[in-house]
């Protein structure tokens, strides 16, 4: 019997390979658990196409975010927030904050997840922080942070 195989499945393959496997366990293991269907031509060309349209879909990500990196690279947000006579803060800048800030000034959408501090926002300043889009991608944000 053969199959197309929707996930990796140790001992027999990778996911969208087709194998020749027994009956029964074709059957009774892979089939039942979702985890093949078997191989028609139908199944075959319908994997196919869906596997053309995620490696379109990919690309697209792909530069959309090497085109995000650019432009952040030439973009500045400015951040104000009430701070003390040292220049301290009454709270940290947080990630929603930016991600808010940029979507408002700039009109750009952020993940937060991707966007990398290594210490929080606490004091008034210029700050670079990094942006990891994935696919090995990276932008720089650049926040200004200024006292109300």
């Amino acid at each position: 019997m053969k199959v197309l195989l929707l996930e990796d499945v140790r001992g027999t393959g990778k996911k969208g390979e087709i194998k020749d496997v027994s009956d029964g366990y074709g059957r009774n293991f892979l089939v039942k658990k979702s985890k093949a269907k078997v191989a028609t031509d139908e199944v075959v060309a319908e994997w196919k196409e869906a596997e053309k349209v995620r490696l379109e879909n990919e690309a697209k990500v792909l530069e959309q975010a090497k085109d995000y990196s650019k432009r952040l690279k030439e973009l500045r947000v400015t951040i104000k927030r009430k701070a003390g006579e040292s220049g301290s803060l009454f709270g940290a800048v947080t990630k929603d904050d930016i991600v808010e800030a940029f979507k408002n000034q700039h009109n750009i959408e952020l993940d937060k997840k991707h966007i990398e501090t290594t210490h929080g926002l606490k004091h008034l300043g210029t700050y670079v922080l990094d942006v990891k889009f994935g696919h090995g991608i990276h932008g720089e944000l650049n926040i200004d942070i200024e006292a109300q």
